[in-house]
């Protein structure tokens, strides 16, 4: 089952928003979802301390010496497995990458996370060294955009992104207010309370659209892999 592996050497690109929003819009598909929280500060493992219904597994306290065993013993349980990592270059941060079907590199449309981002694409190429050709697939994912207008530095980025040939996902993850309110109230997006909330029905319209490419350039790439 696949492995979706969210790394970016920077803290505070969205790694555990992005990871937290794919894994409970799939269990709201009725899809089996573990998410693995590897992150110090373990945000997911505190958002399932709360009273939310979603059946998601949470595994923590992941280290060095297990994050291997931990994501290959929980790929045979569910169908998605998504691993959330520490912001920096370590070598749990490699290993867990080495397990990947595919990495999911959020960033936020600024010069500093552009060249963080460039970072992890280097490490993904270096374990796919280390796998003696084995090739990690690998997307861009720009979060925290405004969903009404584009920046001068998004579009600048963008732009580098594609001129550098880097896989950019085409849907983007905005700033939304229920992307926050997830954690604050430790509930699923779909059990947020839309009087509360505000701008709730497209924040999960954004993350439908977004589950939706992933499903479909993981399906691609495994029938690549296939030919």
């Amino acid at each position: 089952m696949p492995v979706i592996v969210i790394a970016n050497p920077k803290g505070g690109a969205g790694k555990s928003t992005t990871c937290l929003v794919l894994a409970q819009t799939l269990a709201t598909m009725d899809a089996t979802v573990s998410l693995i929280d590897a992150d110090p500060n373990r945000p997911i493992v505190d958002w399932r301390s709360g009273s939310s219904q979603l059946p998601i597994n949470v595994v923590g306290n992941v280290t060095e010496s297990s994050i291997v065993s931990v994501i290959r013993e929980n790929s045979t349980k569910y169908q998605f497995v998504f691993v959330d990592l520490e912001g920096t270059a370590s070598r749990l941060v490699s290993r867990a990458i080495t397990q990947a079907d595919i990495v999911i590199i959020p960033l936020q449309a600024s010069g500093v996370d552009a060249r963080q981002a460039s970072r992890a694409v280097a490490l993904i190429h270096e374990e796919e060294e280390i796998l003696a050709g084995r090739k990690i697939p690998f997307c861009v994912l720009l979060t925290r955009t405004n969903p009404a207008i584009k920046t001068r530095i998004e579009n600048e980025i963008v732009a580098a992104l594609q001129s550098a040939s880097l896989p950019l996902l085409k849907t983007q993850l905005n700033e939304r207010q229920a992307f926050k309110a997830i954690f604050v109230r430790k509930l699923g997006l779909t059990e947020l309370d839309p009087t509360q909330v505000n701008g709730l029905p497209e924040a999960i319209k954004n993350a439908e659209t977004l589950v939706d490419e992933l499903i479909d350039i993981m399906q691609n790439t495994a029938g690549e892999e296939s030919k």
